[in-house]
């Protein structure tokens, strides 16, 4: 079962191994999905057509953006264990607490995109390193506040050297 969240409504989906099946708060559905490209569908169900397209998709945070019929639609999925989580008062045992991030890799710095005294959240850009001729964002993985920036641009920097510290 999941719960899908979009725009302050809530449903609760049961989905069969294939997709097509299912219950929709409570209620039986059948769909039928015909691929239209690699992000891209079209849905019958109850003799409606629905054109559907993933525009983005994020693991992480468990959200999905369909465009469907030419709206766009930001879903957030929770899924039988994120919702045990939820009701034990456990979900934010998925929040990192982040105290440095390290090079994952040796390159040279081409930028640092925050500031000493900086609240960052999850997702935001943090310093552009070149590594093997390609340009690379590091990108904070949780929310902080920056506490000291240990490179400057232009800088050599080795594999797991810390770049950027965290209150």
């Amino acid at each position: 079962m999941f719960k899908v969240s979009s725009y302050d409504r809530d449903f609760e989906i049961d989905l069969s191994k294939d997709g097509a099946k299912g219950k929709l708060n409570g209620e039986e559905f059948e769909l039928d999905i015909q691929p239209n490209g690699a992000k891209s569908f079209h849905v019958l169900s109850n003799n409606k057509g629905y054109k559907i397209e993933v525009v983005e998709t994020n693991f992480d945070d468990k959200t999905i953006t369909l465009m469907v019929n030419g709206n766009k639609y930001p879903l957030e999925l929770k899924d039988d264990f994120d919702l045990l989580l939820e009701k034990l008062g456990m979900s934010a045992m998925n929040e990192q607490k982040i105290n440095e991030i390290k090079a994952p890799m040796p390159g040279l710095v081409l930028d640092v995109k925050v500031a000493k005294g900086e609240s960052v959240s999850k997702g935001d850009p943090i310093i552009v390193l070149e590594a093997m001729k390609m340009e690379n964002v590091l990108k904070s993985p949780a929310e902080g506040v920056v506490d000291n920036i240990h490179v400057n641009k232009g800088d050599a920097v080795e594999k797991n050297e810390i770049l950027i510290s965290f209150e």
